[in-house]
């Protein structure tokens, strides 16, 4: 239900905007600046892997875009990273 009323959204949307409906939901996302702070060191497995997946490093950062796997990849390692939205 909710991923057919986001279709007819998008498609509306497109229509009012002239534009492609690949274009409205690339432009419908926002995008997230994370930077690992912390040590994966003394961390549970799964913690270690998921900054692995998130591709970060002590004091690198990454853009990655806001979609709900993302999300809750950083939700599991919040207390090693610094999020910012943008």
């Amino acid at each position: 239900m909710l991923l057919q009323l986001n279709v007819e959204w998008i498609s509306q949307k497109c229509l009012m905007d002239n534009i492609s409906p690949v274009q409205a939901s690339n432009t419908a996302m926002a995008n997230l600046i994370i930077t690992q702070i912390k040590s994966g060191i003394n961390r549970p497995l799964n913690q270690k892997r998921t900054l692995v997946a998130l591709g970060l490093r002590i004091n690198k950062t990454v853009e990655h875009t806001a979609t709900p796997q993302i999300r809750g990849m950083v939700a599991k390692v919040s207390h090693l990273v610094t999020v910012v939205e943008k």
